[in-house]
């Protein structure tokens, strides 16, 4: 998932160097859905994984 926010942030960095600006931003916003689905897993699978190390 981290990998595909990076990949759609280049994209919209180098769309956006080149003045295509609709196709900059929407993969930005790609780019920040994606970011954020990734924290909001990662952080899911850190309170997991403390959790079972909790019980034990």
């Amino acid at each position: 998932m981290l990998k595909w926010a990076i990949i759609f942030a280049i994209i919209s960095l180098v769309t956006g160097l080149f003045g295509f600006r609709g196709i900059s931003s929407a993969a930005a916003t790609i780019a920040k859905f994606l970011f954020a689905v990734f924290v909001i897993l990662f952080l899911i699978a850190v309170l997991a994984v403390i959790g079972v190390f909790h019980i034990l």
